[in-house]
């Protein structure tokens, strides 16, 4: 078998106007605020972010691509740029205490999810209060799946839990150059982590999701037992609002958060 080859970085670069004027609007005023941009590429989302928000700070992992925004934006000192790997940073040393920045990117493919649980945590810290990304339209579309559709899983509970998540636009491969071999969605997130409304500790119940959607075709029962909860703690714990043989990808939050409650007090009572 025949192993396909990483790429060393997402490197299709948005060239279509509308598009990145789109991608900026979208998050709105940004005369008072910090901006984040993962992967600046050369600069076409950079350009209009440095005329609109308080503070911009860049984050390119290509040497020569940082090098580059440094030097066409050297006159103006709102604009920093970080040559650095995203997934290396702690984003709320970039912040101000007692203030939230936005984010904006196109995400490569193969660590949008990772990029995602970093963003998610900044969000539960309150370092970030809103993002647009764009991403890979399957990825996209199991961010913003709604519980009881074929997309929806653990990434989609998982963001859900963390924030408000708007299915802003769709482009086509030619609004990149070179044009990729997919589609690529823009998603709005506003962070709102639901951890507290929902009486769960976040550790927890995210290792809980992470069990209850482990197999797919399994039911939610089954996952759990796979894990070790007993026959008699589910039994004990089940609440009415889940049927006995659903699986979690039909589940919304508040059910799911409603059965880790009950199974927390059996398994481990206070």
């Amino acid at each position: 078998m025949q192993m396909k080859r990483k790429p060393k970085l997402g490197q299709n670069f948005l060239v279509d106007d509308t598009a990145r004027h789109a991608i900026v609007d979208a998050l709105g005023d940004l005369s008072k605020r910090t901006v984040i941009e993962i992967g600046p590429g050369h600069g076409a989302i950079t350009d209009i972010l440095a005329g609109r928000c308080h503070k911009l700070i860049a984050l390119e992992l290509d040497r020569a691509l940082a090098a580059e925004l440094t030097f066409r934006f050297r006159d103006q000192p709102q604009v920093q740029i970080l040559e650095c790997d995203v997934l290396k940073t702690n984003l709320q040393t970039l912040v101000p205490a007692g203030e939230t920045a936005d984010v904006i990117g196109n995400l490569p493919y193969y660590i949008t999810s990772d990029i995602l649980l970093q963003l998610f945590a900044a969000g539960s810290a309150g370092t970030l209060a809103r993002a647009v990304l764009m991403m890979q339209r399957e990825v996209a579309d199991r961010v913003s799946a709604a519980p009881g559709v074929r997309d929806y899983g653990l990434l989609s509970a998982t963001a859900q839990m963390n924030a408000q998540v708007d299915h802003l636009f769709t482009l086509p491969p030619s609004a990149f150059s070179p044009p990729p071999d997919v589609y690529s969605t823009v998603l709005r997130l506003h962070f709102a982590p639901r951890f507290t409304e929902l009486r769960v500790d976040p550790e927890g119940f995210n290792k809980f999701l992470k069990q209850s959607f482990a197999q797919k075709r399994k039911t939610l029962q089954n996952n759990l037992r796979a894990v070790g909860h007993t026959a008699e703690q589910l039994s004990a714990a089940w609440p009415d609002s889940i049927p006995a043989h659903a699986r979690a990808e039909s589940l919304a939050l508040e059910p799911m958060a409603e059965l880790y409650r009950s199974l927390s007090k059996i398994v481990a009572p206070n």
